[in-house]
């Protein structure tokens, strides 16, 4: 039991131990830690009160000329020894409480103190950064304002040579190009005055205004010809040129009024006078991009007087050919619609078709009327040749889509003519055909004619009947003409295979009974046969009488089938 407490005893005295080092340590950092930041102001105090505000002061007093420069001299003196002998001291002072406050552990207010110094020293640096840099901005600016008046002499020598050696491209603007130099040099003394009074206040103005005036005359020296080329050679040339062009074409017969010419020429020649002005004044503002706006212009002009020439041309090469197919069309509808009774009367027209040529007619004289009109307007140049040749090739695909709906309704027509024409023609063949059927059958003397040839024979007369009762009937109904037609060729047809098939089946009947005579005496069964063949025979059954005379022939000849197949070529 001894030896826990001991044990505990132990454990407790090295926990204590490391609790104090630890504690100590971090004392010892924040005692570290406060004393750097003490040596950062102080090191900040010293930089602060070496600036180099006296050896900067001491160039200005070299250089001070009236009492203006001599009254911010001792400004600028007064406020360093302000910052020296006051606000630098107050915070050596602050900062001597500050390493007492350290030195006694009193770390909660030396936290308190050192953003304080801080503040004071953040206060004091701004004001010698705010000192120096005025008295640098004097001591300095002999140097920089030099330099940049070297830079824009240069700049100015090289514009004034590039005007002296291109002096006539200036034209009428030359004296107020020269003016502006001089002007410019004016400045450049102006610069000299004040630098030689130290006005350094007045330098900065002087400097700027030359910067301007030397930017503005490149701009000028770099633009100006080219506004004297635009303005005083190439547009009044180009406008020179169009109302030349203008008052020939409109000579020739153009109507050229939409384009207003007379009046743009007038309001051009104004603009470019007051641009001149401007220009003369050296106020290029805008100028160059108006100019090329009436160069476009210009240039729009002559494409349209290229378009009206176009469309002249057009108009006179396709308004012959368009005359010369409206006539043509006007005569073909004339003349249907001269025939329309005659045509109504030969046939049953459906309402579409009637409509379809009525339609055409009404459109046909629009179109006229349309080409009318535009041979007026030509002739009256009231109309500019482009829109009439516009016009026409609308009213040519106009005329184009009507003579190919006038096609259609003349081939309806046609169609109608020639089904009429056929259907005779078909007429006749059919008649040809029933007449050969009525001779085959009276050729070949037959005992008896089957009743299915007589209804057929009657079926294919009644529409023969047909037929010729629709050709007499007006106006002819083409439908129904077709379909009588076709079905009288059909019955027609059908009676002539009738009759063929009749008589060939009686032909070898006939020739199967007549092949098996020869063996009636040599077989009873044979004679008894072609007996009931022959008695089929004078029936009419001819299918039966063939049949019956090849199967009692067959009981001598096995082939007599085949055989009789080969003497008349043709299967039975």
């Amino acid at each position: 039991m001894n030896g826990v407490w001991l044990l505990v005893i132990t454990y407790f005295i090295i926990a204590v131990v490391l609790v104090t080092i630890v504690l100590m340590l971090i004392q010892k950092s924040k005692i570290n830690s406060i004393k750097k930041e003490v040596l950062e102001l102080d090191k900040e105090k010293n930089l602060i009160a070496s600036t180099p505000v006296l050896s900067e002061l001491a160039k200005i007093e070299t250089i001070i000329k009236n009492d203006k420069m001599e009254g911010k001299y001792k400004n600028w003196q007064y406020r360093f020894k302000v910052i020296k002998d006051k606000k630098l001291v107050k915070i050596n002072d602050m900062l001597i409480d500050l390493d007492i406050m350290v030195d006694n552990h009193n770390y909660k207010d030396a936290k308190e103190q050192i953003a304080r110094v801080g503040m004071e020293v953040y206060k004091v640096r701004n004001a010698a950064n705010h000192l120096m840099g005025e008295i640098k901005e004097i001591t300095v600016s002999e140097e920089k304002y030099r330099n940049i008046i070297t830079k824009l002499k240069t700049k100015y020598r090289e514009l004034s040579n590039e005007f002296q050696s291109h002096k006539s491209d200036y034209g009428e603007v030359e004296n107020a190009i020269d003016l502006q130099f001089e002007n410019i040099e004016k400045k450049f003394l102006d610069f000299e005055v004040v630098m030689e009074q130290n006005e350094y206040n007045e330098v900065v103005h002087v400097v700027k205004a030359l910067d301007t005036m030397i930017d503005h005359m490149t701009i000028v020296i770099k633009e100006v010809p080219n506004l004297v080329l635009l303005a005083l050679q190439l547009i009044p040339k180009k406008l020179e040129e169009i109302q030349t062009n203008y008052a020939e074409m409109i000579d020739e017969g153009y109507a050229l009024d939409y384009l207003n010419i007379p009046y743009n020429v007038e309001e051009i020649m104004k603009n470019i006078t007051a641009i001149m002005d401007r220009v003369k004044v050296l106020n290029l503002e805008e100028c160059l991009f108006e100019l090329k706006t009436v160069l476009e212009y210009l240039d729009s002009l002559f494409t349209d007087f290229e378009n009206e020439r176009l469309g002249k041309k057009l108009y006179e090469d396709n308004i012959e050919d368009f005359d010369k197919k409206l006539k043509r069309t006007n005569k073909i509808v004339g003349d249907i619609f001269i025939q329309m009774d005659d045509i109504m009367n030969m046939y049953d027209l459906t309402a579409d078709d009637v409509k379809i040529i009525e339609d055409v007619r009404v459109r046909l004289l629009e179109t006229s009327k349309a080409y009318e009109k535009l041979c007026l307007d030509a002739e009256e140049h009231i109309v500019p040749y482009s829109k009439l040749a516009k016009e026409l090739e609308l009213e040519t695909n106009l005329l184009q889509q009507l003579e190919q709906d006038l096609d259609i309704s003349l081939k309806s027509l046609g169609s109608m003519y020639d089904d009429e024409v056929r259907a005779k023609e078909q007429l006749d063949e059919i008649q040809v055909v029933l007449k050969q059927c009525k001779l085959r059958i009276r050729s070949y003397k037959l005992p008896i004619i089957s009743n299915n040839y007589f209804v057929e024979l009657a079926e294919a007369n009644e529409a023969i009947g047909e037929i010729i009762k629709e050709l007499e009937h007006k106006p002819t109904q083409i439908k129904i003409l077709n379909t009588r037609v076709d079905t009288a060729r059909d019955l027609v047809l059908k009676l002539f295979n009738t009759t063929n098939e009749m008589i060939r089946t009686a032909q070898l009947a006939e020739m199967a009974i007549v092949y098996g005579n020869r063996y009636r005496s040599e077989l009873e069964e044979v004679d008894m046969g072609l007996t009931n063949a022959e008695k089929l025979f004078y029936k009419g059954n001819y299918k039966g009488a063939l049949e019956t005379g090849i199967n009692a022939t067959s009981l001598v000849e096995a082939d007599i089938h085949q055989k009789l197949t080969n003497i008349y070529g043709k299967e039975i």
